[in-house]
C-alpha cells in the first residue's frame, strides 16, 4: 500500500510540475535554419520538450553520433566509407531520413557582371588555375578572384567538391568559413568574390549564377537538371531500434508533416514529400 502510495504521488508531481524531456541535435549548417523553425514550433506545440541545435557541419553530427553525444545528426551529404566502416566496426547502425533537398548555390557580389558559370571555370577557380576574372570571361576585369569556401566539417564541401572538383584538391588560397552567414557577408562586401552557399542562404546581398545554364530551382533541383543537387538528412542511432516513444519520434514525425514540409520550403528548401 505504501508503495502504491508513492508511485501515485510521484505521478502527481510529473503532472503538476511538468516532465522535461531533451532532444540534442547537431550537425549542418545548411540544416540549421529549417531546424531552428521546426523547433520553434514543435516546442509551441510540447512545451516540455527541451531541444538544443548546434550547426558546425555535418561531419560534426555524425561525430556526436557516434560518440552518443546527440540524438539526432544533421547532415547535408551521406556517410563518407569510414563512417560506414566505423558503424560496422562498432556495431552500430544509423538511419537516414531525407527531409528534403538543396542546390548548392554559387554566388557573386552583385556588381560583378556574370551571371553564369561553367563546373569547369569552377573546378579552374577552386584548383587555382584560374586566379583573375578576366581568365573567366574576357569581358570581366583583370582583378584576383576572391574565392570563399566552408570548411572541411562542412557537408557542403563534401558535395561541392565532389561534384565540381572531381577528386582533385581545393587550392589552399581559398579562405575556409565556418558559417554561411559569414560567406553571404564577406561576398556582398567583395565586389570580386565568389562562393557556394545552400539555395535557403541566398538573399538580396548576393547574386545566384546559373550553372552550365540552370539557376537552382524547385523543378531544377528535383529533376537533378541542376548540377549541384542533394538531398538533405537527420541521422539517428537505430542500433536498438527505431524509437517507437520519445522526442526524436517526435521531432522526426513533425519534420515530415504537412506543416514541417511547408516550413522547410518557406526556408527556401525544397520539401521531400507532398501532401
Amino acid at each position: 500500500m505504501k508503495k502504491r502510495s508513492l508511485l501515485l504521488i510521484l505521478a502527481l508531481c510529473f503532472t503538476v510540475l511538468g516532465f522535461t524531456a531533451t532532444l540534442v541535435i547537431k550537425g549542418s549548417n545548411t540544416i540549421f535554419p529549417i531546424a531552428q523553425v521546426w523547433i520553434e514550433h514543435l516546442s509551441a506545440l510540447k512545451p516540455e520538450l527541451e531541444i538544443t541545435l548546434e550547426g558546425a557541419g555535418s561531419s560534426t553530427g555524425i561525430s556526436a553520433l557516434f560518440s552518443g553525444t546527440c540524438d539526432i545528426a544533421n547532415s547535408s551529404r551521406w556517410l563518407k566509407t569510414g563512417e560506414i566502416e566505423k558503424m560496422a566496426t562498432e556495431k552500430k547502425y544509423f538511419m537516414p531520413v531525407i527531409v528534403g533537398y538543396d542546390g548548392i548555390a554559387l554566388i557573386v557580389n552583385k556588381e560583378l557582371g556574370i551571371d553564369s558559370i561553367s563546373i569547369d571555370n569552377l573546378k579552374a577557380i577552386y584548383t587555382g588555375k584560374a586566379k583573375t576574372w578576366n581568365q573567366i570571361d574576357p569581358n570581366l576585369p583583370k582583378q584576383a578572384i576572391m574565392a570563399y569556401s566552408r570548411n572541411t566539417a562542412s557537408g557542403t564541401f563534401e558535395i561541392f567538391s565532389e561534384k565540381v572538383l572531381g577528386g582533385e584538391k581545393m587550392s589552399p588560397q581559398i579562405r575556409l568559413i565556418e558559417s554561411t552567414q559569414l560567406e553571404i557577408e564577406s561576398v556582398g562586401r567583395n565586389p570580386y568574390a565568389i562562393a557556394y552557399v545552400g539555395i535557403g542562404y541566398v538573399t538580396e546581398q548576393v547574386k545566384a549564377l546559373t550553372v552550365e545554364g540552370v539557376l537552382p530551382s524547385r523543378e531544377t533541383i528535383l529533376s537533378s537538371a541542376y548540377p549541384i543537387s542533394r538531398p538533405l538528412y537527420l541521422f539517428i542511432d537505430v542500433t536498438k531500434g527505431f524509437p517507437g516513444t520519445g522526442p526524436v519520434r517526435d521531432y522526426l514525425l513533425f519534420a515530415l508533416s504537412k506543416t514541417g514540409q511547408e516550413l522547410l520550403e518557406e526556408a527556401g528548401y525544397i520539401a521531400a514529400y507532398g501532401f
